[in-house]
Parts: structure tokens; C-alpha cells; sequence
């Protein structure tokens, strides 16, 4: 069983904002999104939106999902479920633990 790798700190990343990991670092086809919910939870989701060539880690964190910076489509983080358009395809999700302040990610590991 992986142990995960550690990616970040957890106050490496804003509540209601997010950060890349690049691809090199997690091995993944994708580099990878961390998004801090407000309430303080840590998502993955991968990085880029599914509609357009755009950063969701630059993307909006509210509610329980990631808004692309883009053209507005909307994620949930923990699923990688679109919820509105232009997206018709979900974002891939990421499983993530959080110990001792240190953010682990298990690539291609569902929540």
C-alpha cells in the first residue's frame, strides 16, 4: 500500500484558491490540481479543464467546487463531476490526505 507522495504543505495552498503540481513530480498524463476548499479541505482534481486548455488550479474554490477561470465551467472536488457548461466531461479526481500540516497525494487513487 503507497504511502502517497507529499506534494505541498498545507499552507502552501490558500482556502479558496489552488495550486499545480507539475506531471514530472506526480507521474500522472496531466499535472495536477490541489484546490483548499474554504472550509479548509484539500482536493485534486487533474489540472487542466476538460473544455479548454486552461489551469483549474486558477480557477475559483467555493462550495464544495472549482470554477474554470476560462469559461466558467464548473467542477465538484470531490468527484471531478462538471456541473455546468461548457464542460460535458468530468475532470479526473485524485486521492489526498492531509497529516501533519503535509498534503500527500496518491495519483490515480479515487477519494
Amino acid at each position: 500500500m503507497s504511502s502517497g507522495i507529499r506534494v505541498a504543505s498545507l499552507d502552501d495552498i490558500a482556502e479558496g484558491e489552488g495550486i499545480a503540481i507539475d506531471k514530472s513530480v506526480t507521474g500522472t498524463a496531466d499535472d495536477i490540481a490541489l484546490l483548499r476548499d474554504e472550509d479548509g479541505s484539500v482536493w485534486a482534481l487533474d489540472d487542466t479543464c476538460t473544455h479548454e486548455d486552461a489551469s483549474l488550479a486558477d480557477g475559483w474554490v467555493e462550495g464544495g467546487y472549482v470554477e474554470c477561470p476560462l469559461h466558467s465551467s464548473k467542477f465538484c472536488l470531490k468527484s471531478g463531476e462538471v456541473q455546468n457548461l461548457p464542460a460535458t466531461k468530468n475532470a479526473c479526481p485524485h486521492r489526498v490526505e492531509v497529516r501533519d500540516g503535509e498534503v500527500y497525494l496518491f495519483p490515480n487513487e479515487a477519494p
